[in-house]
C-alpha cells in the first residue's frame, strides 16, 4: 500500500504556525482590560496588542514563518527532537497573509519570528526577505517587528535594522550558567549578549538606526535562577544598553523536558504566573518610577514576594522614609508613596505651582489608591 503525503497549503501552514506562536508569550501579561491582552482572531490566528508612540493601542499580526528548529532548548515544545508537524511559509505566502489582514484593517503591523531553519543566518535571510518585500515591492511603511535569531551575524542584524521598526533578541536567562541548563548548543556571550550589545550600539542616539526599538525577554522558571539575578540584569539592559522594554515568559511546565525540583512541581501553577507578574511590576518601577535594582526587596532565596507587590514591599521595609510632605517632596520621593503613580505625581507637582495642597481631595477624586496613599503623606 502506498502512503499519500499531503503537503499543507498556505491556510493550513498559518493554522499550524499561528498555533505554535502561542509559546512566545511576550506582551501577554499586565494590561488591565481583556481587550488589551493577547487574543486570537476569529479565524484562529494570534494578534497582539502594542502601545502606539502617540498613545493608545493597536494590534499586530504575529506568526512564526517556520516551526522547524535545529536548537535544543529544553523549555521549548518546538525543539529539534520533538515529533510534530513541521512547515515553513514562503516569503510570498507570508506577505499575502499579512497584507490580507492589513487591507481589512484588522491589524496595523507585523511581528515575525521563527524557529532556526538550519543556521541562524539562513533564518535571518528569510525574515529579512519578507520585510524587504513588504517595504520595497508593496511599499509598506508601517510597523514591522523582527525577531533576531541567536548567533546571527553582524551583517544579518544590520540588514534587519535597516528594515524593521523594532527588533528583539531573547536573552532567556540572567547568565551563562543558567542558559547551560537549558541548551547545549547556544553560547550565552557569543550568540546572545554580543548581538544585543551590537544592536544597542547600532541603535544608539544619533546613529543611523536610532529610531529602531530594541526589546528582549526572559524565560522565567525554566532554570534555577532567582528574581534578584534577573533584576540585576534588567538594570544593565536598561541603564547601560538602553533597551526600550523587557518582557517575561513564565515557563509552561509540561511543554518542555525540564525536570523541575520537587517543590516547584508541588507548587500552585498560578504561582509561576504571579512570579511573572511581579517581575513586570518591577520592570514598571524601574522604567517609570526611577527605582534601581538595589531598591527592590527580595526574600532570603532571592525571590520577590508573591503576596505583596514590590513597591508596597519597599514601603514596608522603609517606615523611616514616611510620611512624605506632599507640598515639599521631590518627584522621586512622591513616586515612592504607595498609591501614587506618575500621572498623580505630575498632577501634584502642577498643583503645587498654583497653591498649597491641604487635603487628599485637593489631588483629585478620593479613590482607593489615594486613600491608600493617605497613610504615607502629610500636608
Amino acid at each position: 500500500m502506498t502512503a499519500v503525503i499531503i503537503k499543507p497549503d498556505t491556510e493550513e501552514k498559518l493554522r499550524i504556525l499561528s498555533h505554535d506562536a502561542q509559546y512566545d508569550l511576550a506582551c501577554a501579561c499586565g494590561p488591565r482590560t481583556p481587550d488589551q491582552r493577547r487574543r486570537r482572531s476569529a479565524d484562529g490566528r494570534w494578534i497582539y496588542p502594542v502601545t502606539l508612540p502617540g498613545g493608545g493601542t493597536s494590534v499586530l499580526f504575529k506568526t512564526l514563518i517556520s516551526n522547524v528548529c535545529s536548537n535544543d532548548c529544553k523549555y521549548c515544545p518546538l525543539r529539534d527532537n520533538q515529533d510534530l508537524r513541521r512547515c515553513t511559509l514562503s516569503t510570498e505566502e507570508t506577505c499575502r497573509a499579512f497584507l490580507d489582514y492589513l487591507n481589512q484593517k484588522k491589524v496595523f503591523g507585523l511581528f515575525l519570528s521563527s524557529g532556526v531553519i538550519g543556521a541562524p543566518d539562513r533564518t535571518m535571510d528569510r525574515l529579512n526577505s519578507i520585510a524587504e518585500t513588504l517595504r520595497r515591492k508593496h511599499q509598506f511603511r508601517g510597523y514591522i517587528h523582527l525577531k533576531i535569531i541567536p548567533g546571527a551575524s553582524p551583517a544579518a542584524i544590520e540588514k534587519a535594522l535597516s528594515l524593521a521598526s523594532a527588533v528583539s533578541l531573547n536573552i532567556e536567562t540572567p547568565g551563562a550558567e543558567y542558559l547551560s541548563q537549558l541548551s547545549n548548543q547556544k553560547n550565552f556571550l557569543r550568540d546572545i549578549v554580543e548581538p544585543i550589545k551590537l544592536i544597542s550600539r547600532l541603535t544608539a542616539e544619533g546613529s543611523r538606526y536610532a529610531a529602531v526599538r530594541q526589546t528582549t525577554q526572559f524565560i522565567v522558571g525554566a532554570a534555577d535562577e532567582s528574581d534578584q539575578k534577573i533584576v540585576r540584569y534588567m538594570q544593565g539592559l536598561y541603564k547601560r544598553l538602553h533597551l526600550q522594554r523587557i518582557y517575561f515568559s513564565a515557563y509552561q511546565h509540561g511543554l518542555g523536558e525540564i525536570d523541575l525540583p520537587a517543590e516547584q512541581k508541588r507548587a500552585n501553577p498560578a504561582d509561576a504566573l504571579t512570579r511573572e507578574h511581579r517581575l513586570y511590576q518591577v520592570d514598571y518601577l524601574m522604567r517609570k518610577y526611577d527605582f534601581e535594582d538595589t531598591d527592590i526587596e527580595f526574600g532570603p532565596d532571592g525571590r520577590l514576594s508573591l503576596e505583596c507587590d514590590p513597591k508596597q514591599r519597599w514601603a514596608d521595609k522603609h517606615p523611616d522614609f514616611f510620611p512624605v510632605n506632599i507640598n515639599r517632596a521631590s518627584r522621586w520621593e512622591l513616586l515612592r508613596v504607595p498609591g501614587f503613580g506618575p500621572i498623580t505625581v505630575k498632577r501634584i507637582l502642577n498643583s503645587r505651582t498654583k497653591s498649597r495642597i491641604h487635603r487628599i481631595q485637593d489631588i483629585g477624586k478620593s479613590d482607593k489608591l489615594l486613600r491608600k496613599a493617605a497613610r504615607y503623606i502629610c500636608f
